[in-house]
C-alpha cells in the first residue's frame, strides 16, 4: 500500500502545506489503492478519476499561488450516492435512477468542492438508505475490509468501507437512524451524526425527511472533526437548516485528544446494554469507561424508559415519511419508464409497472408500511403513537440532560455480523440500530469511535450522544477516548489494528 494513503487527512494537509506532497499525487495514490482492492469490497458505485485529478490540479494551483485555503485542501474524499452530484450518476443505490444526473450539486458536495477537497466517486448503499448492511443495494453489496465475508453496515456501509480500506480518508455519509453510526462502529471507523439542522439537507434525496442528516467519516476524531467544520454551517436552501455557527468541533477534539474531560459528567444508558448486546461489546464499552474515568470525567448510570419503544416508533415514522417522500419517483418526472407488459398504457399502469421494476423488496415493505400507517382509520393509532412516543423520547433526553453532559452507549449491539445473515428476517436486522435510532427521533448528535477488538477479532464501536447543538462534546470525549486507547495499544487504533486485516483479507480474495 502506498505510504500516501496511510496518512490521516490533518497528516496530509501538513505535508500538502509544505509542498512535500502535492493533491494531485494523493489523489492518485487513493485511485489507485481502489483500482487495487475495490474489486474485492465494492465500497464504490463509482469513481471519477478525471474530475477528481482535475479538482487536484486546481487544490494545487490554488496552494501554489498563495490562495489562502481551507484546512483540507487538497485532501480526497468520498460522497455517499444519496447526494446530488451536477453532472454525475446519482443513484440511492436503486435502479430506478440507475440513469439520473442531478443538474445541481448538494450543499455539502458543493462545500466540498470550494473547499478543494477532490471527489474521488460515488460510494455503495442500501436502496435509498434502507438497510443495515449494505445488502440491499440494487448495484450488489459491499464487503467489510476486516472480513470480505461480512457486511460494513448500513446504509452507508460504502462510505465506512472505503475509508476502512484506506480507500479514501474521508467521506460523507447520511444518517437517518444510524446510518452513518452503525457502519463506522463494525468498520472500525468514526462517524458523526450532527444536531439535526446543523449541516444542509439540501440535495440529499429524501427518504424520512425529520431524521435524515448528513454527516462526517473518517479514521479518527480529529479528521472528522476538520470535515466537520467544511460542510457545517446555515443553508438558506434548506428551511430545517440553523441558524447557527459550526459548534467548535476542531477545537473540542484537540482538547480531547490533550485528554481534557476532567470534570465531565457521563452517563451510561441503562436500556442500551445487557440482553442482546455481544459480550465482547459490552467489555470494550466498559473498558473505555475506566479509560475516561481514569481522566477525570465522573460516570453514573441514567435511565431513559421510553428508549425500550423507539424501534417500534422509528419504524411507523421512518416509513410514513419514506412513503410520501418516494411517491415522486412516479416515472413521469425523472428515473426510469417502464411501460406495462399488458393492458392499456395509462399514467397509473406506467408508474406501477416502473414502481415494481425499479423499487427492490426492502424499498417496497417500507412503502407498503408507511402507506398503512398513514392511512385513514390507521392514522391515529399508528403514526400518530408513534409521534406521542417520539415526543416521550424527547423528554428523557431532557431530564438526562439535567443530570449529565453526554450520554453513552455500545454503538452497535454486536460486531458485523456475515452476509447473508438476516437477509431474510427484517425484525432481526433492524434490530441491529435499536441502540442509534433515539437520537435521530431526538434530533440530537452523536458519535462512534473504535472502542476495541471483541472477542471474535472484529471492531466494536463506542457511542457518545449531546445535547442539541453541542456536538463539540461529542469531539472531546470521542477525542479522549482515541487518545487513551492509542497509549493503550501502542498507537493509532486504526492503521495498527486495520490495515493487516484489510491487505490479508483482500489478497487472500484476490488470489482465490
Amino acid at each position: 500500500m502506498n505510504r500516501l494513503t496511510r496518512l490521516s487527512a490533518a497528516e496530509m494537509v501538513t505535508l500538502l502545506d509544505s509542498r512535500e506532497i502535492s493533491s494531485v499525487e494523493l489523489t492518485q495514490a487513493h485511485l489507485d489503492r481502489i483500482e487495487s482492492v475495490d474489486g474485492a469490497i465494492h465500497a464504490f458505485l463509482r469513481t471519477l478519476p478525471e474530475v477528481a485529478l482535475a479538482e487536484a490540479e486546481a487544490a494545487d494551483a490554488a496552494r501554489a499561488s498563495g490562495e489562502d485555503l481551507p484546512e483540507l485542501a487538497g485532501v480526497p474524499i468520498a460522497v455517499k450516492d444519496v447526494l446530488a452530484t451536477k453532472g454525475l450518476t446519482t443513484t440511492c443505490g436503486s435502479k430506478i435512477l440507475r440513469n439520473w444526473i442531478p443538474a445541481y450539486d448538494a450543499t455539502v458536495v458543493k462545500k466540498l468542492r470550494e473547499a478543494h477537497l477532490p471527489v474521488l466517486g460515488k460510494t455503495n448503499m442500501d436502496e435509498f438508505a434502507m438497510g443495515s448492511s449494505t445488502e440491499h443495494s440494487a448495484y450488489g453489496p459491499t464487503h467489510n475490509p476486516w472480513d470480505l465475508d461480512r457486511i460494513p453496515g448500513g446504509s452507508g456501509g460504502g462510505s465506512a468501507a472505503a475509508v476502512g480500506a484506506f480507500e479514501a480518508p474521508l467521506a460523507l455519509g447520511s444518517d437517518t437512524g444510524g446510518s452513518i453510526r452503525q457502519p463506522a462502529a463494525v468498520t472500525g471507523t468514526v462517524g458523526v451524526k450532527p444536531t439535526y439542522g446543523g449541516v444542509s439537507r439540501y440535495g440529499l434525496v429524501a427518504m424520512a425527511s425529520s431524521l435524515d442528516q448528513v454527516g462526517p467519516v473518517a479514521r479518527n476524531v480529529l479528521d472528522t472533526a476538520l470535515l466537520h467544520a467544511v460542510i457545517g454551517g446555515h443553508d438558506p436552501k434548506d428551511q430545517t437548516s440553523l441558524n447557527d455557527p459550526v459548534p467548535p468541533v476542531v477545537e473540542a477534539a484537540r482538547l480531547g485528544l490533550a485528554g481534557d474531560v476532567k470534570g465531565l459528567r457521563i452517563g451510561v444508558v441503562q436500556e442500551l446494554g445487557g440482553s442482546g448486546f455481544q459480550a465482547g461489546v459490552m467489555d470494550r464499552f466498559q473498558e473505555a469507561l475506566a479509560l475516561l474515568e481514569g481522566l477525570g470525567a465522573t460516570v453514573r448510570q441514567v435511565s431513559c424508559p421510553s428508549f425500550r419503544y423507539a424501534l417500534g416508533a422509528y419504524y411507523l415514522i421512518m416509513p410514513s415519511e419514506a412513503s410520501s417522500n418516494l411517491a415522486r419517483f412516479d416515472a413521469m418526472r425523472y428515473g426510469i419508464r417502464v411501460d406495462p407488459k399488458a393492458g392499456p398504457v395509462t399514467a397509473e399502469s406506467v408508474m406501477g409497472a416502473t414502481r415494481e421494476a425499479g423499487f427492490g423488496p426492502e424499498v417496497k415493505r417500507r412503502i407498503i408500511l408507511g402507506t398503512y400507517a398513514l392511512s385513514a382509520g390507521y392514522y391515529d393509532a399508528y403514526y400518530g403513537s408513534a409521534q406521542k412516543v417520539r415526543t416521550l423520547i424527547q423528554r428523557d433526553f431532557e431530564a438526562a440532560w439535567e443530570q449529565v453532559d453526554v450520554l453513552v452507549s455500545p454503538t452497535s449491539p454486536t460486531t458485523a455480523f456475515k452476509l447473508g445473515e438476516k437477509l431474510d428476517d427484517p425484525l432481526a436486522m433492524y434490530l441491529a440500530d435499536v441502540a442509534t435510532i433515539p437520537v435521530n427521533l431526538a434530533g440530537i448528535p452523536g458519535i462512534s469511535v473504535p472502542s476495541g477488538l471483541a472477542e471474535d477479532g472484529l471492531p466494536a464501536g463506542f457511542q457518545a450522544l449531546a445535547p442539541a447543538r453541542a456536538d463539540a462534546f461529542l469531539y472531546q470525549v470521542g477525542g479522549a477516548l482515541e487518545a487513551a486507547l492509542e497509549d493503550k495499544w501502542g498507537g493509532p487504533l486504526a492503521a495498527q489494528a486495520l490495515e493487516i486485516p484489510t491487505q490479508s483479507r483482500v489478497k487472500e480474495a484476490s488470489n482465490g
